[in-house]
């Protein structure tokens, strides 16, 4: 993937190479003099002035979500690489860089299906059980939304909605008989003019039928083993990026293991991600937050 250098201050093209700048962990890095506003700089590629090299942050950011706890992944780094590195870097790498590629890959025109599946599910943080409300397309295998929160009420349940059908608004949503569904698909779906939802609601109700919401259900399995693999999450603030971090690695970053395909490919976002699919997100996160 080609990344396109631009003038930092005057975002000019016109400019030439000036030396290097040494740095302890990331070696030389190279200098730019742009040739219209005369200032010296040098190219952020998501990583300006950070200590480690962008393969050992983005390595501990896949391999954390991946399985690996912090300080697991400190471990690993000292064992395998001779790469000290606290637990604590492990966890600000996580949380910066989610919230920096999660702005881009919203901006992104997704191809999606006409039929969604949600649920809302409860994970521990701290002994409490907060909600995770998730939204899946089942042609594209997308997280088309989600959203989380401390309870489960109609005005949590609309907001899930909303963000649903960001990406794109299907003929229907398929839930549980949660009793909070109704009224939010009547606030936010209730069109006059056809006189219903504009949005089907389809219910799976478990204590009629015996079956469960599977598609979404399998999903959720996902999520919350690796919710365990953290042991609970941790602070309110930071609860909500990580579980970010999971729908990223789920929509961009592994392969769906029954399409074999990565969701965000499959829903047509072709951003010609290369094998480091961390790496090239928060390069293209980086471009995009420098041209605008």
């Amino acid at each position: 993937m080609r990344i396109e250098i631009k003038c930092k201050h005057c975002k000019s093209q016109n400019f030439r190479r000036e030396g290097t700048r040494k740095t302890d962990n990331r070696g030389k890095i190279q200098k730019f003099y742009c040739k219209d506003c005369h200032k010296y700089f040098t190219n952020d590629d998501g990583f300006y002035r950070m200590r480690n090299k962008p393969e050992i942050i983005t390595m501990s950011i896949d391999m954390y979500i991946s399985n690996l706890s912090s300080r697991k992944m400190r471990n690993q780094l000292k064992r395998h690489l001779n790469h000290k590195v606290s637990h604590v870097s492990v966890l600000d790498w996580v949380r910066r860089y989610t919230l920096k590629v999660y702005k881009f890959i919203e901006k992104q025109g997704y191809n999606l299906g006409n039929s969604f599946y949600a649920d809302e599910t409860m994970v521990n943080r701290e002994g409490k059980l907060d909600r995770f409300w998730c939204c899946l397309d089942w042609d594209t295998r997308l997280i088309t939304g989600f959203h989380y929160s401390l309870s489960t009420n109609p005005v949590e349940a609309q907001e899930f909605l909303k963000k649903a059908i960001s990406k794109g608004k299907p003929k229907y949503i398929q839930t549980d008989a949660g009793v909070f569904y109704p009224r939010a698909f009547r606030k936010l779906f209730y069109s006059n003019k056809i006189g219903g939802l504009a949005v089907e609601h389809k219910i799976q109700n478990y204590q009629t039928t015996r079956i469960h919401n599977y598609r979404i259900e399998t999903v959720f399995m996902k999520i919350k083993d690796r919710v365990i693999d953290f042991r609970g999450l941790k602070a309110l603030w930071s609860a909500p990026i990580l579980m970010t971090a999971i729908v990223i690695q789920h929509n961009f970053i592994e392969n769906h293991s029954t399409t074999d395909e990565v969701p965000s490919e499959r829903a047509g976002v072709n951003l010609e991600l290369g094998d480091n699919r961390w790496l090239d997100l928060i390069r293209l996160s980086s471009k995009e937050a420098c041209s605008s």
